[in-house]
């Protein structure tokens, strides 16, 4: 708003017009009192925003301990002189979820979602090709601070109460315990990984599913994860805690070295050879059935335990030739994880792919023999490993002649009877489309629990 004051060239005596200083009186007035208004406006935002800040979203007394999420409304102020002012307000929610935890935590996986989620930096945290070992390690140490899995932060530490209060809060009605792990943004987690949680539901409608995951653990991750919870489905992303779950492994000396930077990291990323590890340590910690995200599971794992299956075998021998560990049932302190995690710590290598992974578990079996004291079963390939990685891509096809058809049925008809559930090999089959006809597409399309989304 401007106030006109008339002057005239003569300097010497300035003259006032009678009707525009009644006028500029009022104006006066109006400007102190939109100037007030503002002020207040932004006193009270800072109030709020500080009182956010403070805020727990676990406060008992205001909840009950029914977890919350913030959620904003947006409300435009139409002030005086036409002025327009836009304010956010944060409200708080129920929500069934108990993977948000205070408001500081809130914040700080909210900064994961604001950076496209990217739990530890995505490609710049891959380690240079054609580098000595030396080389490798100078790199890793200058990049270390930036590998937020190897840090014990607030919300980390918080993980072993949070899996006993997500598994305890079921009233031990949980129909098996689940695992999973995901340390990739959470924009990644797609349709291929959703596919595989929904399969668990499928054939195990009162599961509980923990996905070790930083990027998950955050309002994108529970986003993402909603449309089961609206179902009654129950899962839960906690942010793992390493050096909790490597305490009193051989992994924690090992581990402990690593964050000092004084092992090599390899050429391979970190974060494949960790998940290795995380899922062994999480079964030795609570026992359970861990599955990779790119499993598909075809019916109940209930009748099993401590099995691991083999990947390929020797028929004419009945001897299995490779073990795998995308698919794990165990229960709590199983000898036998323990080994694999001793194996893990002593022979480490991150420049071989599978050294640390499927060549690892078939390491320890093979060393064990038939040696008393560990008490599990190797199941044939048919169970988890119906077919090998370089013959998924058949699979996701659909049949073109009738003589295929006929295969495809067969094929389904052994799968429903002899196959717990399908691997699906991403690393080579990330990139194939489930054709409609295909033998995935039968039978994803009667284990979804989401069938809209397929």
């Amino acid at each position: 708003m401007q106030l006109f004051i008339t002057k005239r060239k003569n300097c010497n005596k300035i003259m006032f017009d009678h009707r525009v200083l009644k006028h500029a009186k009022v104006s006066i007035i109006t400007s102190l009192i939109i100037f007030s208004a503002l002020v207040f406006l932004i006193s009270v935002d800072n109030t709020i925003i500080q009182h956010d800040h403070d805020y727990s979203l676990h406060d008992p007394s205001s909840s009950k301990g029914i977890p919350q999420v913030l959620e904003e409304s947006h409300t435009e102020i139409k002030l005086e002189a036409g002025v327009v002012r836009s304010t956010t307000t944060l409200t708080l929610s129920h929500i069934a979820l108990k993977s948000l935890q205070e408001e500081n935590q809130h914040r700080e996986v909210e900064i994961i979602n604001n950076d496209d989620d990217d739990d530890d930096g995505g490609n710049t945290l891959i380690a240079p090709v054609n580098v000595t070992e030396s080389e490798r390690i100078s790199w890793f140490r200058r990049k270390i601070q930036e590998f937020k899995i190897l840090k014990s932060d607030k919300l980390a530490r918080q993980f072993h109460g949070r899996v006993l209060g997500f598994f305890g809060s079921n009233n031990n009605g949980c129909e098996g315990q689940f695992f999973m792990t995901w340390i990739s943004p959470a924009s990644s987690f797609g349709s291929r990984e959703l596919l595989s949680v929904q399969s668990v539901f499928k054939v195990h409608p009162r599961a509980c599913l923990v996905i070790l995951s930083r990027s998950l653990d955050s309002v994108r991750g529970y986003r993402i994860l909603k449309p089961f919870l609206d179902l009654g489905f129950k899962v839960q992303a906690i942010t793992p805690d390493l050096p909790f779950l490597f305490k009193g492994t051989p992994a924690e000396s090992w581990f402990n070295q690593l964050r000092k930077g004084k092992k090599d990291p390899g050429g391979i990323p970190l974060f494949q050879n960790l998940s290795n590890l995380i899922r062994l340590s999480v079964l030795y910690k609570y026992g359970g059935v861990y599955l990779d995200t790119d499993f598909i599971l075809l019916q109940p794992l209930t009748g099993l335990r401590n099995c691991i299956g083999a990947q390929s075998m020797d028929f004419g021998q009945k001897h299995w030739t490779r073990l795998n560990n995308a698919v794990l049932v165990f229960d709590m302190n199983h000898p036998l994880l323990l080994r694999f995690i001793k194996e893990f710590a002593l022979t480490f290598d991150g420049n071989k792919w599978g050294h640390n992974g499927p060549y690892l578990v078939s390491r320890v079996v093979q060393k064990l023999g038939k040696k008393p004291g560990f008490n599990f079963t190797i199941l044939p390939p048919m169970a988890f490993y119906p077919v090998d990685w370089n013959k998924i891509d058949g699979l996701f096809r659909k049949p073109k002649t009738r003589s295929e058809s006929k295969w495809v049925e067969a094929k389904l008809v052994q799968l429903s009877g002899e196959t717990y559930g399908v691997h699906l090999w991403n690393k080579q089959s990330g990139r194939l489309v489930i054709e409609e006809g295909s033998i995935l597409g039968k039978l994803v399309s009667h284990r979804c629990v989401i069938c809209k989304s397929l």
